[in-house]
């Protein structure tokens, strides 16, 4: 098992950026592949962006191309999210998730099911002012 921690979430003005962080602990070594959720008030649990933990092979959803950028520093064990150009749009809980399986992360329709993800952080909070 994979424990996940993630930080980085808060308050900003619409234009503004943030760095998500999530620290793994535990079984990294059998660490396929990160991904990172969102889930606004009353919505499904939804995508953002994925990273394969070895070769660092980025995903990331359409809604947040150009602004989002999902990368890893192995030394660390950490996953980050860089937002820039947030709107009120992307206000919600962001969550952090490990899937032991590589296979997931590469393909189209796993990697965006909750499902297919093993361990999970427990949250953080990113709010967009207008």
């Amino acid at each position: 098992q994979v424990q996940l921690v993630e930080s980085g979430g808060g308050l900003v003005q619409a234009g503004g950026s943030l760095r998500l962080s999530c620290a793994a602990s535990g079984r990294t070594f059998s660490t396929g592949g990160m991904g990172w959720f969102r889930q606004a008030p009353g919505k499904e649990r939804d995508f953002v962006a994925a990273i394969t933990w070895s070769g660092g092979t980025p995903y990331v959803t359409d809604s947040v191309k150009g602004r989002f950028t999902i990368s890893r520093d192995n030394a660390k064990n950490t996953v980050y999210l860089q937002m820039d150009s947030l709107n009120r749009e992307d206000t919600a809980v962001y969550y952090c998730a490990a899937t032991t399986s590589r296979g997931v992360i590469v393909s189209g329709i796993y990697r965006r099911d909750p499902d297919r993800y093993d361990s999970w952080g427990q949250g953080t909070q990113v709010t967009v002012s207008s």
